[in-house]
């Protein structure tokens, strides 16, 4: 039993001594791994600055900004970390490390695959800028003015006053309205007048001395005004005018006006 003891503390000094010995090896190494670790820790937080201050100058958006600084901060640091195990001459514990990156990835990218289409629109958005913060849009059955764009999702308040929320995806894939980027939009209106009255070849200068009163129309485009069909006994009118777009309820309301403004000179000249 005693031989046995001794057998079993001797295997076991026998591999404390290994070790020890491997670990003073493995001490230049070490050092040199820890020095790559602090150096790329640093280099990590200088680069994380600059891009955040080159992307901020291009997008003009923190968060973007903050996003793309994080994401080469962690990848700078994790080469770091890389290196420092290949200088410890620990190659198979990089590979099980990239592998298990790999997979980690892969799986995380179909669990959130709804998640991250979001995140890269909300990329796409910030550096096409379709729209900006302050903009009138209309996309996904909503109009409103944009108060906010983030990077999963876009903020807007809507004429009625609501706060809608729509994921940057349904933005990107769908049509947008930018409102605030036309500056005039036509409108068309189609009435019928009576063809034998005795006015009716009078109709166009009515209309068009009639228009001349009205606000927010195009001055560089004059309306247009024709008869576009014949509907039995009366003639079908149609009154294009262009207006100046500054936001919806404008072009409404001047709609609404032309709308009068016609109404009261066909009432006059006892055409309705």
């Amino acid at each position: 039993m005693n031989t046995d003891t001794t057998n079993w503390g001797d295997l076991i000094f026998d591999k404390l001594h290994r070790w020890t010995a491997a670990g003073i090896k493995m001490l230049p190494n070490m050092a040199v791994a820890a020095l790559v670790v602090i150096a790329f820790f640093f280099l990590a937080r200088l680069i994380k600055l600059l891009v955040y201050k080159f992307v901020l100058k291009v997008s003009h958006t923190p968060a973007l900004s903050g996003l793309f600084a994080n994401l080469i901060s962690v990848l700078v640091t994790l080469i770091g970390l890389f290196v420092a195990l290949d200088v410890m001459k620990l190659e198979k514990a990089v590979s099980s490390l990239l592998a298990g990156a790999g997979i980690i990835g892969l799986a995380l990218g179909f669990a959130f695959q709804d998640l991250t289409a979001n995140f890269i629109s909300g990329i796409f958005i910030t550096f096409r800028r379709p729209f900006e913060v302050g903009h009138q849009i209309e996309t996904n059955g909503f109009t409103g003015n944009v108060e906010e764009i983030q990077l999963r999702s876009t903020l807007i308040r809507t004429m009625d006053g609501l706060h809608v929320i729509i994921p940057n995806k349904e933005i990107f894939q769908k049509p947008i309205i930018n409102h605030s980027l036309t500056p005039e939009r036509r409108a068309e209106i189609t009435f019928n007048v009576p063809a034998a009255n005795e006015n009716t070849p009078q109709i166009k200068q009515l209309i068009a001395t009639a228009l001349k009163d009205v606000d927010n129309l195009s001055e560089s485009r004059e309306p247009d005004i024709w008869f576009s069909n014949i509907d039995g006994a009366n003639l079908k009118v149609t009154v294009s005018s262009w207006i100046i777009n500054k936001d919806i309820r404008t072009f409404e309301n001047t709609k609404n006006e032309i709308i009068i403004k016609i109404t009261t000179v066909l009432k006059d000249s006892k055409l309705i």
